[in-house]
């Protein structure tokens, strides 16, 4: 049988059990393998790169208003690491490749606060123009020196995140290698080697950037490369959690606002919910979007991070200090659980449902309804679940800007509420969010539609 290709996740990730102490020196077999594999000699041979014509369906690249087979992205990993949590000294890296890159910070992202009530977990996180992802673990130990628990993460940076899923499940088995037998670092050496990529050097300094790729931007760096298909994180889930509130999440995310998710840990989760709400506001249409900042999906957050937030005007992070819920100055939208709350005025009536908003997730309950369904009876696979949700925003923000930009070239440049109901918006409930949405992306039209709460 065929893999099909909506196996491809941006995270793939269930807890595993407790870390048991060591019961023998020897290496695991599951800690020698590069990718997904858990042992065996599959597990100790890096995985052959597919070419464009192995790949599934559901891998092709979505450019922009089509699906077409685009470049597959090569592996670039830039640096790999190990933290450790010392009881005397706090969060620190033991061990990293290359030993000149910078990693300030990385000890604190790696390591979630809160992180030693748990047994595992693992952190998306942005690191400069970087993306790192990082695999906990927790392994109770009968030294005093190290009070009955040896905490660790293993991670690398990238500078895209749309490729770090493939590498889970070898970080998972080198942070519980690591715990068995601290030390022992030439699995990881030899990773870095075989993955490293090459930062060319630019004029007038040592090394250029790399792009830094970010989701909503340019659509192939988004999807579907970045599949979600475990059942705590997948669109579908993300949608259950969030119910109605999500076409409330939809709309903070096309006004391009600065929302930030509080959740306890384990965190991993919850860079799910990062990654879904910033797919909420993909628009193809040309020459829309140039005014407004990119939807950046900044993952976990901390108080290390507070500076670079103070200067961000858009971001979608998670966090796990609740310290964040006072820092308002830092955040537009504060998401706690399934309470979605601001504390600006002119954002308050965004938060209320209407009836535009029932609709909408009436049909798009429905339409996953009938895709299951169509799934169950026929086996066509294609679309999967997160075909369905990614597309059904899609085409509403497509069909939103696109009747907004017949308006704008219009004689009169009129707005009417007959243009908000085409649009599958509420003319009177989602006035100011029309309103926000015009002032955001510098389009030229005049709303006529009343104010329902003016004589």
């Amino acid at each position: 049988m065929v893999e099909r290709g909506d196996a491809a996740p941006l995270l793939r990730w269930a807890e595993g059990p407790a870390v048991a102490p060591p019961q023998a020196p020897e290496l695991q077999a599951g800690g020698r393998g590069w990718g997904g594999s858990r042992g065996g000699r599959e597990a100790a041979e890096p995985p052959r790169r597919r070419e464009p014509e192995e790949l599934g369906a559901s891998e092709v690249l979505l450019q922009p208003g089509r699906l077409e087979l685009g470049d597959v992205e090569e592996d670039q990993v830039v640096a790999v690491f190990v933290v450790t949590f010392d009881p005397r000294s706090g969060n620190m890296v033991e061990w990293c490749l290359p030993q000149d890159i910078d990693l300030e910070g990385v000890e604190f992202k790696s390591m979630a606060s809160g992180s030693h009530k748990i047994q595992s977990d693992f952190i998306y996180f942005r690191k400069g123009p970087f993306f790192g992802l990082a695999c906990f673990a927790n392994m109770p130990v009968e030294s005093e020196l190290e009070r009955g628990a040896r905490m660790k993460s293993v991670g690398i940076l990238s500078p895209s995140y749309t490729l770090l899923y493939r590498y889970m499940h070898f970080l998972e088995s080198q942070v519980r290698h690591q715990l068995e037998t601290p030390g022992h670092y030439s699995h990881l050496a030899a990773f870095y080697e075989d993955k490293k990529g090459v930062l060319h050097a630019g004029p007038g300094r040592g090394g250029s950037l790399p792009p830094v790729y970010w989701l909503p931007s340019i659509h192939r760096y988004m999807y579907p490369e970045m599949k979600i298909t475990h059942p705590a994180g997948c669109m579908s889930q993300f949608i259950e959690f969030f119910g109605e509130q999500i076409l409330v999440l939809w709309k903070l995310a096309l006004l391009r606002k600065r929302i930030l998710i509080f959740s306890p840990p384990p965190v991993g989760v919850v860079c799910y919910r990062v990654y879904c709400c910033c797919c909420l506001a993909n628009i193809s249409l040309p020459g829309i979007g140039g005014s407004v900042p990119e939807s950046k999906p900044f993952f976990y957050v901390n108080v290390a991070d507070i500076a670079s937030l103070e200067v961000e005007v858009s971001y979608v992070a998670c966090t796990t200090e609740k310290i964040f819920e006072e820092k308002r100055e830092l955040y537009d939208v504060y998401v706690d659980n399934q309470n979605v709350k601001t504390h600006h005025d002119h954002l308050q009536p965004l938060l209320k449902i209407n009836s535009a908003d029932r609709e909408k997730y009436r049909r798009l309950k429905e339409q996953r309804q009938t895709l299951l369904y169509t799934q169950e009876v026929e086996g066509n696979y294609s679309p999967c679940e997160e075909d369905l949700f990614v597309l059904f925003f899609l085409e509403q923000n497509n069909r939103i800007f696109q009747t907004l930009l017949e308006v704008s070239a219009s004689q009169d440049k009129t707005l009417t509420a007959e243009h908000a109901r085409g649009m599958g918006l509420d003319p009177q409930g989602d006035r100011s969010f029309l309103l926000d949405l015009l002032e955001a992306y510098g389009i030229d039209v005049m709303l006529v539609i009343d104010n329902p709460c003016c004589p």
